[in-house]
């Protein structure tokens, strides 16, 4: 039986990095139903603040379904407080196997041991999947606590303790 394995992962690893591509491809592609080029997603790699997704400053986890490296995601320390959930990706040919919510519930363990109380996130509207996705795991609507483009839907979740 193939199963999840999930682990800290360096943002820059080969693994990680593939799945940023593929994450920020997908992203991309459905906001500007087309394709987007390889240029593109180098361009929107390039300075995108992954860097800072290591502690103390935050955490990127990978995970592998059997020897796939198959999903990612990465917190990213706001403040003392709050810990924003960032990049969760899982690849299409692995969802539906429960690894979003094991990636989830990971990253919030993460957030927790960085000292987060709270997790909060931005969207777009037309990620509806990851939007349900967040709902079903008690994420709920919050006032808007960052602007910038591709940010038009905010969540927010108490992590209570360990």
């Amino acid at each position: 039986m193939t199963t999840w394995t999930l682990a800290r992962e360096a943002f820059d690893s080969v693994s990680a990095t593939s799945l940023r591509r593929d994450y920020y491809d997908e992203v991309a592609s459905r906001y500007w139903k087309r394709p987007a080029t390889s240029e593109e997603i180098d361009r929107g790699l390039a300075g995108d603040g992954a860097e800072l997704l290591t502690p103390p400053t935050g955490q990127f986890v990978v995970g592998h379904y059997g020897e796939k490296a198959a999903a990612c995601g990465g917190i990213l320390m706001l403040d003392a407080e709050r810990a924003e959930l960032t990049r969760v990706y899982v690849r299409p040919a692995f969802r539906g196997k429960n690894g979003a919510s094991l990636l989830l519930e990971l990253l919030e363990e993460e957030a927790r041991s960085l000292g987060a109380g709270r997790m909060v996130l931005n969207t777009r509207l037309d990620l509806v999947e990851a939007r349900a996705l967040y709902v079903r795991h008690g994420y709920a609507e919050i006032p808007a606590y960052c602007t910038g483009p591709y940010r038009e839907v905010w969540y927010g979740k108490d992590l209570g303790s360990a």
